[in-house]
Parts: C-alpha cells; structure tokens; sequence
C-alpha cells in the first residue's frame, strides 16, 4: 500500500508537536520491545589487515607510516595525524592501521536515541609483546563517547573471554591530555 503524499518519510519532517510525541513514544516502545543484549558471544570472523581491499580516500592531510600495512595514514582531523606520528615513534608499538571503513571494524551498540547504529574506533595497534589495543582519538567530547567507550570496553572483555591467542584492550586518548602529558609510550 503506498504511502499518502504528505507522509513524512523522516523523523525530523515531523513538525507537528502533537504527531512528534506520538512517533517518539512508539519509536521507545518498539525498540524497548526488540533491543535486547543477548549477553553471546561468539568470534565468527577475524579481520586480517593485508587483506583489506585498496580503497580511494579524499584528499587530505596525510603521514606516511613505517609501522601499517597501509601506505597512507589519512586522519579525520590535525589530532589523528599527531597521534599516528606519536605511534610511529613508541617503542612499544610494532604495528598500527587507522580504523578506516574499508577495513571493517565496527562495533554495534544502542545510542542515545535508543537506535542501533555502529562505532568505529580510529586505531587498532599491536604491541611488542602481543597485545592488541584499539583506540579511541577525540579532540572534544561528543554526546555518543561515553556509549562508544562502554561498548569498547565490553567488546574487549568478550573478546578476551571468547579466546586467549591475543589480548585485547582500549585506551581513550583525548587531545588536551594528550597534548598536555606527552606520552612516551602507549601502555
């Protein structure tokens, strides 16, 4: 049945007040009723970085890296480039690849609008002892970055729960402490 020409086909057409509590109310009872944790865990899949597809980015700000399989660190912002140079000089990183959609990474959660939608971290780094960490980069906080950390962190304990070839962990790092401690190290 097709749907009335003045059907709104988006939340955010909705002006009307009235008509907007209603869409809300059902938008929570629906997903209240189908968003479920179903506490599994299971490893289906391994990303296995050298197979990642060549890819074409914008053009940008980039780093050219000594230590990623790829040849181009393209960051989002000035900060993922100077957090990419400070990988490139750790003596305790072996490897690292910025976390780009082609490679595939992503984690599902529930944000703060109650809707399932995915998180993508920006570096997943390899340690000399064998550890991997993923990393999360912000230059100012965002309204999401405390479900996309929660969610990290618990991708980490189910992932490390689920097998012990490798250690996983997470590191948050954001800029003005960053800038303001100068790491020398990531651990």
């Amino acid at each position: 049945m097709p749907l009335h020409p003045n059907f709104p086909t988006s939340p955010h057409a909705i002006v009307d007040p009235a008509a907007r509590v209603l869409f809300e109310t059902f938008r929570k009872a629906v997903n209240a009723s189908t968003v479920r944790d179903a506490s599994t865990v299971a490893i289906d899949s391994v990303i296995r970085l050298r197979q990642t597809r060549p890819f074409v980015v914008r053009e940008q700000g980039y780093l050219v890296p000594k230590k990623s399989v790829f040849n181009r660190i393209i960051g989002d912002g000035g900060f993922e480039l100077k957090f990419a140079q400070f990988l490139e000089n750790c003596r305790d990183v072996v490897a690292y690849a910025k976390n780009y959609l082609a490679v595939g990474f992503r984690l599902d959660y529930v944000n703060s609008h109650g809707n399932i939608t995915n998180y993508y971290p920006d570096f997943l780094v390899k340690l000399t002892d064998g550890r991997v960490v993923i990393v999360e980069t912000k230059g100012r906080e965002e309204l999401e970055l405390p479900r996309n950390i929660e969610r990290l962190r618990q991708w980490c304990e189910d992932v490390n729960r689920a097998q012990s070839a490798v250690w996983y962990g997470f590191v948050y790092v954001d800029q003005a402490g960053f800038e303001k401690y100068r790491p020398k190290a990531l651990l």
